[in-house]
């Protein structure tokens, strides 16, 4: 089964996919917010590049509070999961991000990237984290959104 993960952010967006069988995750892209007009047409552009993936399902950072409390972000995750699901007609799921986007950056440096070279594919990286995160859980431990 092939999944794509989604580390959404209010200025960038990270993707990541897994090969068809689901046992590897790799970066993909990041889409920014700033490269669009309006909202609706960077949720267009998220949910074509999604589709291009051809995935079976899609896998969403939901970012909680370190007490799993839901923020203002996790609001907005929610907010977007719910547009693109309009959008690409497959399944979605709900990760944990806390504190992916610090061990994505760590990973990062310790692989001799730094700086503007580092911030381009943190997002990418940490959507990578997401979906590993998920492919390491049971299936009964998966939260559709």
């Amino acid at each position: 089964m092939k999944w794509v993960g989604i580390d959404y952010g209010l200025a960038r967006t990270g993707l990541a996919a897994t090969d068809p069988e689901g046992i590897m995750a790799y970066p993909l892209t990041t889409i920014r917010l700033a490269d669009y007009a309006n909202r609706k047409e960077f949720l267009a552009a998220l949910a074509g590049r999604i589709l291009e993936e051809r995935p079976d399902a899609v896998v969403m950072g939901l970012p909680l509070l370190t007490d799993g409390t839901e923020s203002m972000t996790t609001r907005q995750v929610r907010n977007v999961t719910e547009r693109l699901k309009r959008r690409v007609p497959l399944p979605f799921y709900f990760m944990s991000e806390l504190l992916s986007s610090e061990a994505a950056e760590h990973e990062l440096r310790e692989a001799g990237r730094t700086g503007r070279r580092c911030k381009a594919v943190l997002d990418q990286q940490a959507a990578v984290r997401i979906l590993e995160s998920f492919l390491s859980l049971s299936p009964d431990q998966r939260r559709p959104a």
